[in-house]
């Protein structure tokens, strides 16, 4: 792989920090030094790329998505959350068939890119198809299979997620790790039987948690407990944990978190769904708070950058415009990074090269006064002029590097092929 030479960058690191007329150089898919006046050695091929103008920064990330739901954009609109999963997506999804996640996970992969998004954490069955569109759309995915646990025996499904967390062991572009749906799903039993597969296997989990008011007063009646609580007791925090969601934490529950226990937040589906604000704004700067996007079936979009506005917004609603400065906004987006295991998200040499390159001199960012403002509440995909990721690049001057046609036109196909087979009897129930 050529070596690239970024010449006078503005960069934007984790922290929200900016400096001004440094220059990266990108080799072997890292950045291998960072500074003023770099050059290729002499005699080195590569390329040398001029930054002037443009802002770089690490590349987005997305820690919860149901990548595959790309394939059922559109399909439940205008019903409250019950409806939603009990009349509309779990009926439509007992249906579904493997190509039609391969080529949902595809299209999902081509909008995140275009959003910016260089890695994202997945929860889903058959891990095996995202994989693989992961990797030929040249994104960073961690999978979690995800696990109902029918009739209390984890069992098979634990096993087909354990041959291909094996598989992809050492490969730097896909992680797998155990995706529990959630207590409400899931039993204690079972919950435990996955975090101890979890640590023997050196991975970690992503479930969702306290997604509604109904469901944590219903975990009180059933168990006497939080959702929260039920997760801790069954030793889902000991281990690395996406929660998805956690969006009725309640304040006991803060203390039952691990270190490496990270909460993705997804307002858009919340306003979709009718599902409230939540606590969990009174709390976001107690816990490791990031951004997700849930699936294109609820939040329509796989856009972090409107997640994370629409956080701040519905947190400055109630009379605390100031308690949502502009740092830490970016610096939740960009926490994603740390809940995964890519080496990404940082601008210092050594650090993956998952860039996003900025372009704020367009007519709904201009004039600049603050580059962190012009970013989270002006810039939309538009404005993201290149994405590299493992220092390729996959969106160069505003397109997508690889032929989209096909992924269009068989997401087309497998739309037509949904609707026609219709709905049928799932197993699952929520509420």
């Amino acid at each position: 792989m050529p070596a690239v030479l970024l010449k006078n960058c503005n960069l934007i690191d984790e922290t929200g920090t900016i400096s001004t007329g440094e220059d990266l150089l990108i080799r072997e898919g890292a950045i291998a030094a960072r500074g003023k006046g770099l050059s290729l050695p002499e005699g080195e091929a590569g390329e040398t790329l001029d930054c002037g103008g443009l802002f770089v920064s690490p590349g987005l990330t997305v820690l919860h998505a149901h990548s595959p739901m790309h394939i059922l954009r559109g399909l439940a609109e205008d019903v409250n959350a019950n409806d939603w999963f009990n009349r509309e997506i779990w009926p439509y999804e007992s249906k579904i068939q493997e190509e039609d996640i391969y080529w949902g996970s595809r299209l999902c992969c081509a909008e995140m890119l275009d959003h910016g998004v260089t890695a994202f954490a997945d929860h889903y069955f058959h891990g095996e198809q995202i994989a693989r569109a992961a990797k030929e759309s040249g994104i960073r995915a961690d999978i979690a299979g995800t696990v109902f646990a029918f009739d209390g025996d984890p069992a098979p499904e634990m096993q087909a997620v354990s041959d291909l967390m094996d598989q992809y062991r050492d490969d730097p572009m896909v992680k797998i790790r155990f995706g529990p749906h959630s207590p409400y799903i899931c039993s204690t039993q079972a919950l435990e039987t996955l975090a101890r597969a979890a640590k023997e296997k050196g991975g970690g989990l992503h479930l969702h948690v306290s997604e509604t008011a109904a469901q944590v007063e219903e975990s009180r009646k059933q168990h006497g407990k939080t959702p929260f609580q039920v997760a801790a007791e069954a030793g889902c925090f000991t281990v690395p944990c996406i929660v998805a969601h956690g969006l009725w934490i309640e304040e006991s529950d803060l203390a039952l978190l691990g270190e490496d226990t990270y909460i993705a937040l997804c307002p858009k589906t919340y306003m979709k769904l009718g599902a409230g604000k939540g606590p969990v704004w009174d709390y976001w700067r107690k816990v490791n708070l990031c951004i997700g996007t849930d699936g294109a079936a609820s939040s329509n979009t796989v856009d972090p950058l409107e997640q994370a506005r629409l956080f701040a917004l519905l947190g400055k609603l109630g009379d605390q415009a100031e308690d949502y400065p502009l740092r830490e906004v970016w610096q939740v987006m960009l926490r994603g990074h740390r809940a995964l295991s890519f080496g990404s998200g940082s601008l210092t040499p050594g650090a993956a090269a998952d860039l996003v390159f900025w372009d704020l001199d367009t007519p709904h960012t201009a004039p600049l006064y603050n580059p962190l403002a012009a970013i989270l509440y002006s810039a939309d995909s538009r404005n993201i002029r290149h994405v590299m990721v493992a220092g390729e690049f996959r969106k160069r001057d505003g397109q997508l590097v690889f032929d989209l046609a096909p992924v269009l036109e068989n997401a087309a196909r497998c739309a037509r092929g949904i609707t026609t087979r219709g709905k049928g009897v799932s197993k699952l129930h929520f509420g």
